[in-house]
């Protein structure tokens, strides 16, 4: 396929972890997408990522990672990195440069904490090392409506709170029959992960990442909010720090910039 893309799984503990490869290079990248992993795997989206990313192609070899699935009802953010890790050892990764975006930046923490062996390089996109007031309400209001089944409402106020004011314009009319589209089976899995993040606190222990780290975050971030990607920077002796003006939660996504900025630190 194009760009050695491949869709492939992996039995970890009696459950299936979805995950996906692309690129030729000789040096390994590993991604980690964020909460909305929860809602849709990555499984069948390896050529989606490859054109995505395909200016990695030519100098790693990506992977990108979804969470375990059936996954525990109590498992934390460390416990999901341990479950990589797992995995990436499975594979026989030996070492990688790992990027993690917001829930999956806070998965990579751990990663980088307590595997250092294996991460290289680290990028923390839009996440957190703890909760605080904008993370604790925007996540709770998620739960409530996970837990009354409300994907129709859950699904319009993530793209609210995610996307800019310009994009959230043109997407909110068709905002129910995207939904429609995307439901999943069930909420479980998200209620159990939005949890995760809302008891994720790794910030006694961050000081200790002795990789490389590049954090990268939104300035009007409406998820996470932007002061903590400084409050990373500043318990990360270091660190490089890249704000985005003008940018929400989804700068990944909309930043044309971003793609190049991870690839120029990895590289």
């Amino acid at each position: 396929m194009l760009y050695n893309s491949l869709n492939s799984s992996i039995r970890i503990h009696g459950a299936e972890m979805d995950y996906i490869s692309f690129g030729n290079g000789d040096r390994n990248l590993i991604m980690i997408p964020g909460l909305g992993d929860s809602l849709k795997t990555v499984k069948g989206t390896a050529l989606t990522f490859a054109l995505m990313y395909r200016m990695f192609a030519k100098e790693f070899r990506v992977y990108v990672f979804s969470r375990k699935n059936p996954i525990e009802k109590n498992c934390s953010t460390r416990d999901m990195a341990a479950d990589l890790a797992y995995a990436i050892r499975q594979l026989g990764i030996q070492k990688a440069s790992v990027m993690g975006v917001s829930e999956g930046g806070m998965i990579a923490q751990h990663l980088a904490i307590d595997y250092p062996e294996i991460t290289e390089k680290l990028i923390l996109a839009v996440t957190l090392c703890k909760p605080n007031k904008t993370s604790e309400k925007v996540l709770s209001n998620w739960i409530a409506l996970a837990e009354k089944n409300d994907f129709p409402g859950l699904f319009s106020d993530m793209s609210e709170k995610i996307y800019t004011p310009k994009r959230v314009k043109a997407q909110r009319p068709f905002n129910c029959i995207l939904a429609a589209m995307s439901k999943p089976k069930d909420l479980q899995n998200f209620i159990i992960q939005a949890n995760a993040c809302n008891t994720h606190d790794s910030s006694e222990l961050i000081h200790a990442i002795e990789c490389p780290v590049l954090i990268i975050g939104g300035e009007q971030d409406q998820t996470v909010g932007a002061e903590a990607s400084y409050e990373m920077a500043r318990l990360i002796k270091g660190s490089q720090l890249k704000m985005y003006d003008g940018y929400r939660h989804g700068v990944y996504e909309e930043c044309k910039d971003f793609n190049r900025a991870v690839y120029d630190f990895a590289k």
